[in-house]
């Protein structure tokens, strides 16, 4: 399973990005998905999830009404649409999944099978 983390760039504050995650070896629609991202001299933390049953999504508070997750399974893809961008959002946001996530485990790190390899968003002047 790969899986390939997109859409990342330059952008000013208030403006919006949109994120995608692509997988190849296996079909995103049977797993949960995550975005994580890790900021300059910071640890890595959660960002957002989409469930596989249900579809549910969950938001860290940071980002909660700004961020928007969502899938497209014909596409194999998830996305993360990104609006009010602020400087604090600079980060390298990384996609995994997990094919047995629970609610009590989707921040951790250690709940994900797969991981794909980053994207740079930066929210500047």
């Amino acid at each position: 399973v790969q899986l390939q983390a997109s859409g990342g760039g330059l952008v000013q504050p208030g403006g919006s990005l949109r994120l995608s995650c692509t997988a190849s070896g296996r079909a995103v629609s049977r797993d949960s998905v995550a975005w994580f991202r890790q900021a300059p001299g910071k640890e890595r933390e959660f960002v957002t999830a989409i469930f596989r049953a249900g579809s549910n999504t969950y938001y860290a508070d940071s980002v909660k009404g700004r961020f928007t997750v969502s899938r497209d399974n014909t596409k194999n893809t998830v996305y993360l649409q990104m609006n009010s961008l602020k400087p604090e959002d600079t980060a390298v946001y990384y996609c995994a999944t997990s094919a047995r996530l629970i609610l009590s485990s989707l921040r951790l790190e250690h709940a994900y099978d797969y991981w794909g390899q980053g994207t740079l968003v930066t929210v500047s002047s």
